[in-house]
């Protein structure tokens, strides 16, 4: 428990993200789901006075990766690989996305690294507004392998 508190704190406080606005809420005990928010501030805002765009892809950066790392194991390694935003509509209001990884999604990651050495998982993360109207989609690909015989990075 005291490693959650303390990623907490340093995420709430980490410079990109406290400056962007960008807030992590809450994690479930087993990492399983994560739930980040955006405010909107005149900081944090566009030309326009929306939310901007980059806090958006920001806020959507690497917990898939952590909690992954965290339901997985140390026999793993897991890397945000990549990530395309779509933007659907203005952000208007404080925004937030939800983060979820079930038991069957571990389950089905170990199954296929039984018989590859390595694969990409991905998940769409979708950031919605307070009257819940999605306002953009991002596609998150982690790549993920058994450190066995696994390179120190993705591109290999």
């Amino acid at each position: 428990m005291k490693i959650k508190q303390h990623l907490l704190k340093f995420w709430n406080f980490w410079p990109p993200f406290f400056g962007a606005g960008i807030k992590v809420k809450s994690v479930d005990s087993q990492w399983r789901q994560m739930v980040i928010e955006l405010k909107l501030r005149p900081w944090t805002s566009n030309y326009v006075g929306t939310q901007f765009g980059g806090s958006m892809f920001a806020m959507t950066d690497a917990f898939y990766m952590v909690m992954l790392l965290r339901n997985l194991g140390r026999e793993y390694i897991v890397w945000d690989k990549s990530a395309t935003i779509r933007y659907l509509k203005p952000g208007r209001t404080h925004l937030r996305a939800i983060f979820h990884l079930s038991e069957d999604d571990i389950m089905q990651i170990k199954e296929v690294l039984k018989t590859q050495k390595k694969m990409d998982w991905t998940r769409k993360v979708e950031i919605k507004d307070l009257n819940g109207e999605v306002v953009a989609e991002v596609d998150k690909v982690v790549y993920i392998r058994k450190k066995d015989d696994a390179p120190s990075s993705p591109q290999n």
